[in-house]
């Protein structure tokens, strides 16, 4: 399941593989603020101090909120969901310490996933969020949860994620200005001069008010009316030209908050290469350009028909075709083992830890990864990747539903979008072979 024995508390959200840390399991007692790695339905939990094997029920041992989760864990491995919701709930009734009482809810979440409990999965992760600093990126990168992200429910917590506030908290906002001020790092800096400059004009008008005073009153010794009028028209003019330069900074910031959460989730996508191997988006940067087609099933067969007359070409510049159908999603099918990917594609997922760092930076496992990518790719939970693509279509103003393509960077970000099928020849031309300087500057 559910990936985790005592959710991740401290993972690093965004952007590369190498982002998110994975962290040993904990003896008991269980240290605040400890994070747990996520674990397969094929993981076995052990604490070394407590027993949750079948053999031991919580009528034969002490029960503790620990126990609880563990034994809720063992539960839904077996099927037996409904008994393992049980046992989150229990836990979560025994007092549980900060990090068992996140372990909880995140749990029962899932299991709510599972039974295609929307509304109460969300509101299990939004108390998660908020309450006991479970980090959004969890969320966005358990591969159990697929069947979740594709539904309404999830696009709502993550918009309030990303929004931040008191209902799901502000970590996951100060990750993505994190973001945005490294893709954007004198925006800050122009919106703190002309919070100034607004300041000063306003403070400049303030000090002309009694000269206006005077100028109306007229008499001896009154000020020059134009000047006076002059001075005040500069402060007033400046004032509305600074407050109108900032509320644009702050809605170009918005954009690219939402644009770089959209870009996050395009990179926790699942694929099966040729080969049949499932991996993330994300391991496929600097190797590839993804060509995300969407649209009716005839309109994508003619633009793959089409693809392969410029097929050398596109190889040579990295091009690897993701055909998405719209309707293949639509419908989000609840299965008895488990939700989301299969258990073996789950299983040839690799995770996003430690031990993924590892390999990512082999340049043996890079190779290999090459070898594997060729023209085409299978989407794999493609409900999340018609899902994604609305979200990218209503942000372009295009009218949701209609056949697109989008050309991805080689670092993963979008690169550019169209509506209806791709003039290949156009793009062999404009992206550059992989081996030219500008690819190496792309990455």
């Amino acid at each position: 399941m559910v990936a985790m024995a005592m959710v991740a508390a401290q993972q690093n959200l965004f952007f590369s593989s190498q982002s998110n840390s994975r962290i040993s399991r904990p003896c008991i007692p269980i240290p605040q603020f400890i994070s747990i790695p996520k674990l397969s339905r094929n993981t076995k939990i052990q604490f070394p101090l407590i027993s949750c094997s079948s053999s031991q029920t919580p009528e034969t041992q002490t029960q503790t909120a620990e126990s609880c989760v563990n034994l809720g864990l063992q539960l839904f491995s077996r099927g037996k969901v409904k008994d393992a919701l049980t046992q989150f709930e229990t836990a979560l009734s025994l007092n549980p310490n900060p990090v068992e009482a996140q372990a909880a809810f995140y749990n029962k979440a899932c299991c709510h996933a599972y039974r295609g409990e929307g509304k109460k999965a969300a509101e299990c992760l939004r108390t998660a969020l908020k309450d006991y600093n479970l980090k959004f990126g969890t969320i966005l990168n358990d591969p159990d949860l697929a069947s979740f992200r594709a539904l309404p429910e999830f696009k709502e917590l993550q918009e309030e994620a990303r929004l931040g506030g008191e209902d799901v908290g502000s970590s996951f906002r100060r990750d993505l200005k994190l973001i945005s001020e490294v893709q954007a790092p004198f925006r800050g800096i122009r919106k703190f001069f002309y919070v100034a400059f607004t300041a000063a004009a306003g403070i400049s008008l303030l000090f002309n008010v009694p000269r206006i005073l005077r100028v109306i009153q007229g008499g001896d010794g009154a000020p020059d009316l134009l000047e006076t009028a002059g001075n005040a028209a500069i402060n007033i003019g400046g004032i509305v030209v600074f407050v109108a330069l900032f509320l644009w900074e702050s809605k170009k910031e918005e954009e690219q908050l939402a644009q770089i959460s959209r870009n996050e989730t395009l990179s926790r996508l699942p694929l099966r290469l040729s080969t049949n191997r499932v991996v993330e988006l994300v391991q496929l940067r600097d190797t590839v350009r993804p060509v995300i087609i969407a649209g009716k099933k005839e309109s994508v067969t003619s633009a793959l028909q089409r693809a392969d007359r410029f097929r050398t070409d596109l190889v040579r510049r990295g091009v690897l075709l993701v055909p998405v159908i719209w309707g293949e999603g639509t419908e989000t099918k609840v299965k008895k083992k488990g939700f989301g990917l299969r258990p073996k594609a789950a299983e040839e997922l690799p995770s996003i830890g430690e031990d993924f760092e590892k390999r990512t930076q082999s340049i043996t496992a890079q190779s290999k990864l090459k070898a594997e990518v060729r023209f085409k790719a299978e989407v794999v939970s493609p409900a999340e990747w018609e899902r994604w693509i609305r979200d990218q279509q209503e942000s372009e103003g295009v009218p949701v539903g209609e056949d697109v393509y989008i050309i991805l960077r080689l670092d993963g970000r979008v690169r550019r979008s169209g509506k209806g099928i791709p003039d290949w020849e156009k793009i062999a031309l404009e992206l550059p072979p992989m081996d030219a300087i500008l690819s190496k500057l792309e990455r």
